[in-house]
Protein backbone atom coordinates (compact mmCIF):
# COMPACT_ATOMS: atom_id res chain seq x y z
CA UNK A 1 0.00 0.00 0.00
CA UNK A 2 1.25 2.98 -1.14
CA UNK A 3 -0.03 5.47 1.78
CA UNK A 4 2.10 6.06 4.61
CA UNK A 5 0.50 8.13 7.11
CA UNK A 6 0.97 7.88 10.88
CA UNK A 7 -2.83 7.40 11.14
CA UNK A 8 -3.15 4.81 8.39
CA UNK A 9 -4.43 2.16 11.11
CA UNK A 10 -6.94 4.41 12.09
CA UNK A 11 -8.41 4.65 8.67
CA UNK A 12 -10.01 0.82 8.72
CA UNK A 13 -11.21 1.48 12.04
CA UNK A 14 -13.02 4.48 10.85
CA UNK A 15 -14.38 2.14 7.72
CA UNK A 16 -15.27 -0.18 10.14
CA UNK A 17 -17.59 2.40 12.39
CA UNK A 18 -19.31 3.03 8.94
CA UNK A 19 -19.88 -0.70 7.92
CA UNK A 20 -23.24 -1.65 7.02
CA UNK A 21 -24.77 1.62 7.58
CA UNK A 22 -23.88 3.03 4.00
CA UNK A 23 -22.15 1.63 1.03
CA UNK A 24 -18.47 1.44 0.97
CA UNK A 25 -17.46 3.38 -1.60
CA UNK A 26 -18.91 6.13 0.04
CA UNK A 27 -16.92 5.52 2.95
CA UNK A 28 -14.30 7.66 1.75
CA UNK A 29 -16.75 11.11 1.35
CA UNK A 30 -17.70 10.66 4.99
CA UNK A 31 -14.29 10.66 6.03
CA UNK A 32 -12.29 12.87 4.01
CA UNK A 33 -14.78 15.70 5.13
CA UNK A 34 -14.27 14.51 9.04
CA UNK A 35 -10.21 14.43 8.21
CA UNK A 36 -10.36 18.19 6.44
CA UNK A 37 -11.94 19.51 9.17
CA UNK A 38 -9.72 18.52 11.81
CA UNK A 39 -6.73 19.51 9.37
CA UNK A 40 -7.64 22.97 9.13
CA UNK A 41 -9.07 22.75 12.93
CA UNK A 42 -5.36 21.47 14.22
CA UNK A 43 -3.38 24.11 12.09
CA UNK A 44 -6.18 26.99 13.38
CA UNK A 45 -5.36 25.91 16.77
CA UNK A 46 -1.63 25.37 16.37
CA UNK A 47 -1.75 29.37 15.11
CA UNK A 48 -4.16 30.25 17.77
CA UNK A 49 -1.83 28.86 20.62
CA UNK A 50 1.37 30.85 19.19
CA UNK A 51 -0.89 34.20 18.69
CA UNK A 52 -2.12 33.62 22.42
CA UNK A 53 1.73 33.25 23.69
CA UNK A 54 2.40 36.51 21.97
CA UNK A 55 -0.05 38.29 24.55
CA UNK A 56 -1.07 40.82 22.00
CA UNK A 57 -4.75 39.62 21.69
CA UNK A 58 -4.79 38.83 18.00
CA UNK A 59 -6.01 35.38 18.60
CA UNK A 60 -9.24 35.84 17.02
CA UNK A 61 -8.38 38.20 14.42
CA UNK A 62 -9.11 36.81 11.10
CA UNK A 63 -6.51 38.94 9.35
CA UNK A 64 -3.61 36.88 11.80
CA UNK A 65 -4.19 33.73 10.19
CA UNK A 66 -4.71 34.93 6.58
CA UNK A 67 -1.22 36.34 6.84
CA UNK A 68 0.25 32.83 7.70
CA UNK A 69 -2.32 31.02 4.86
CA UNK A 70 -4.42 29.68 7.75
CA UNK A 71 -7.57 29.23 7.91
CA UNK A 72 -9.86 31.41 10.32
CA UNK A 73 -12.00 28.41 12.01
CA UNK A 74 -15.02 29.88 13.87
CA UNK A 75 -15.89 28.73 17.21
CA UNK A 76 -18.97 26.49 16.02
CA UNK A 77 -16.70 24.90 13.83
CA UNK A 78 -13.46 24.08 15.78
CA UNK A 79 -12.82 20.32 16.17
CA UNK A 80 -13.01 20.77 20.09
CA UNK A 81 -16.46 22.19 19.48
CA UNK A 82 -17.38 18.87 17.41
CA UNK A 83 -15.86 16.43 19.39
CA UNK A 84 -17.76 17.64 22.89
CA UNK A 85 -21.06 17.28 20.55
CA UNK A 86 -20.13 13.66 19.06
CA UNK A 87 -22.61 11.59 21.41
CA UNK A 88 -25.11 14.77 20.59
CA UNK A 89 -28.24 12.97 18.43
CA UNK A 90 -27.73 16.13 16.06
CA UNK A 91 -24.17 16.03 15.30
CA UNK A 92 -24.52 15.24 11.84
CA UNK A 93 -26.54 18.61 11.97
CA UNK A 94 -23.74 20.36 13.67
CA UNK A 95 -20.87 19.12 11.45
CA UNK A 96 -22.93 20.13 8.29
CA UNK A 97 -23.55 24.09 10.32
CA UNK A 98 -19.57 23.80 10.91
CA UNK A 99 -18.80 23.17 7.06
CA UNK A 100 -21.27 25.93 5.84
CA UNK A 101 -19.59 28.62 9.11
CA UNK A 102 -15.84 27.57 7.35
CA UNK A 103 -17.57 28.19 3.64
CA UNK A 104 -18.96 31.42 5.04
CA UNK A 105 -15.57 32.53 6.80
CA UNK A 106 -13.37 31.19 3.74
CA UNK A 107 -14.64 32.15 0.12
CA UNK A 108 -12.27 29.76 -1.78
CA UNK A 109 -14.07 27.27 -0.70
CA UNK A 110 -18.24 28.34 -0.83
CA UNK A 111 -20.05 24.93 -2.53
CA UNK A 112 -16.34 22.97 -1.89
CA UNK A 113 -17.32 21.31 1.43
CA UNK A 114 -19.87 18.12 2.17
CA UNK A 115 -22.69 19.35 3.95
CA UNK A 116 -24.83 15.92 4.08
CA UNK A 117 -23.61 14.64 7.43
CA UNK A 118 -27.30 14.82 9.10
CA UNK A 119 -28.79 12.62 5.97
CA UNK A 120 -30.81 9.79 7.55
CA UNK A 121 -28.80 7.05 6.37
CA UNK A 122 -25.92 8.00 8.19
CA UNK A 123 -26.33 6.60 11.42
CA UNK A 124 -25.10 9.68 14.15
CA UNK A 125 -24.29 7.23 16.90
CA UNK A 126 -21.81 5.85 14.66
CA UNK A 127 -21.04 8.76 13.60
CA UNK A 128 -20.12 10.09 16.82
CA UNK A 129 -18.14 7.16 17.42
CA UNK A 130 -16.49 7.93 14.33
CA UNK A 131 -15.30 11.31 15.62
CA UNK A 132 -13.91 9.63 18.64
CA UNK A 133 -11.09 7.57 16.59
CA UNK A 134 -9.73 11.15 15.42
CA UNK A 135 -7.15 11.47 18.16
CA UNK A 136 -4.56 12.35 15.96
CA UNK A 137 -3.05 15.55 15.06
CA UNK A 138 -3.34 16.48 11.70
CA UNK A 139 -1.89 20.29 11.71
CA UNK A 140 1.93 19.16 12.56
CA UNK A 141 4.51 20.47 9.78
CA UNK A 142 4.98 16.49 8.99
CA UNK A 143 1.06 16.47 8.27
CA UNK A 144 1.68 19.68 6.10
CA UNK A 145 4.24 18.49 4.21
CA UNK A 146 1.93 14.99 2.32
CA UNK A 147 -0.68 15.33 0.52
CA UNK A 148 -3.35 14.17 2.97
CA UNK A 149 -6.92 14.01 1.21
CA UNK A 150 -5.20 12.51 -1.66
CA UNK A 151 -3.18 9.57 -0.29
CA UNK A 152 -6.30 8.89 2.10
CA UNK A 153 -8.34 8.67 -1.23
CA UNK A 154 -6.22 6.74 -2.64
CA UNK A 155 -6.28 4.17 0.76
CA UNK A 156 -10.25 3.67 0.15
CA UNK A 157 -9.96 3.28 -3.46
CA UNK A 158 -7.55 1.00 -2.98
CA UNK A 159 -9.79 -1.00 -0.10
CA UNK A 160 -12.94 -0.56 -1.33
CA UNK A 161 -12.99 0.79 -5.24
CA UNK A 162 -15.89 2.85 -6.61
CA UNK A 163 -18.80 1.95 -8.53
CA UNK A 164 -17.93 4.86 -10.87
CA UNK A 165 -14.74 3.47 -12.37
CA UNK A 166 -12.30 6.08 -10.39
CA UNK A 167 -8.81 4.66 -10.31
CA UNK A 168 -5.52 6.60 -8.50
CA UNK A 169 -2.20 7.57 -9.79
CA UNK A 170 0.36 6.38 -7.04
CA UNK A 171 2.56 9.13 -5.69
CA UNK A 172 5.68 7.83 -7.44
CA UNK A 173 3.70 7.99 -10.48
CA UNK A 174 2.71 11.41 -10.19
CA UNK A 175 6.17 12.28 -8.85
CA UNK A 176 8.05 10.66 -11.77
CA UNK A 177 5.77 12.55 -14.45
CA UNK A 178 6.49 16.10 -12.52
CA UNK A 179 10.06 15.46 -12.71
CA UNK A 180 9.64 14.93 -16.26
CA UNK A 181 7.56 18.05 -17.40
CA UNK A 182 9.93 20.28 -14.61
CA UNK A 183 7.18 22.24 -14.12
CA UNK A 184 9.38 25.47 -12.94
CA UNK A 185 6.71 28.27 -14.27
CA UNK A 186 3.47 27.91 -16.79
CA UNK A 187 0.83 26.16 -17.10
CA UNK A 188 0.41 22.36 -15.31
CA UNK A 189 -3.07 20.67 -17.00
CA UNK A 190 -4.20 17.58 -16.01
CA UNK A 191 -7.35 16.52 -17.57
CA UNK A 192 -8.56 13.92 -15.07
CA UNK A 193 -7.30 15.88 -11.50
CA UNK A 194 -8.85 13.80 -9.34
CA UNK A 195 -7.79 14.69 -5.91
CA UNK A 196 -5.55 17.16 -7.14
CA UNK A 197 -1.87 14.86 -6.71
CA UNK A 198 -0.60 16.71 -10.02
CA UNK A 199 -0.99 19.87 -8.51
CA UNK A 200 0.56 19.23 -5.08
CA UNK A 201 3.25 17.58 -6.43
CA UNK A 202 3.87 20.36 -8.51
CA UNK A 203 3.89 22.80 -6.10
CA UNK A 204 6.13 20.93 -4.31
CA UNK A 205 8.38 20.41 -7.03
CA UNK A 206 8.57 24.36 -7.34
CA UNK A 207 9.35 24.57 -3.53
CA UNK A 208 11.95 21.95 -4.18
CA UNK A 209 13.91 24.08 -6.67
CA UNK A 210 13.62 27.58 -4.96
CA UNK A 211 10.83 28.56 -7.46
CA UNK A 212 8.15 30.96 -7.14
CA UNK A 213 4.67 29.15 -6.83
CA UNK A 214 3.22 32.25 -8.54
CA UNK A 215 5.18 31.12 -11.59
CA UNK A 216 2.84 28.34 -12.41
CA UNK A 217 -0.80 28.30 -13.11
CA UNK A 218 -2.78 25.15 -13.20
CA UNK A 219 -5.88 23.96 -14.55
CA UNK A 220 -7.76 20.97 -14.68
CA UNK A 221 -10.95 18.89 -15.17
CA UNK A 222 -12.70 16.23 -13.48
CA UNK A 223 -15.86 14.58 -14.02
CA UNK A 224 -16.96 13.54 -10.96
CA UNK A 225 -18.65 15.92 -9.03
CA UNK A 226 -17.64 14.78 -5.33
CA UNK A 227 -13.80 13.87 -6.34
CA UNK A 228 -13.74 17.55 -8.05
CA UNK A 229 -14.73 18.88 -4.68
CA UNK A 230 -12.11 16.96 -2.85
CA UNK A 231 -9.52 18.23 -4.92
CA UNK A 232 -10.70 21.46 -4.26
CA UNK A 233 -10.51 20.99 -0.56
CA UNK A 234 -7.25 19.54 -1.13
CA UNK A 235 -5.41 22.46 -2.99
CA UNK A 236 -7.12 24.93 -0.41
CA UNK A 237 -5.16 23.23 2.48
Amino acid sequence: MAVNLEFENKLWEMADKLRGNIQPSDYKSVILGLIFLKYISDSFEDKYNELVAEGEGFEEDRDAYLADNVFFVPPSARWEFIKKNAKQVTIGQIIDDAMIAIERENRNLRGVLPKNYARPELDKTKLGELIDLFSFNLGSKESKAQDILGRVYEYFLGKFGSSEGEFYTPPSIVKLLVGMIEPYKGRVYDPCCGSGGMFVQSQRFVEEHQGRKDDIHIFGQEYTATTWRLCKMNLAI
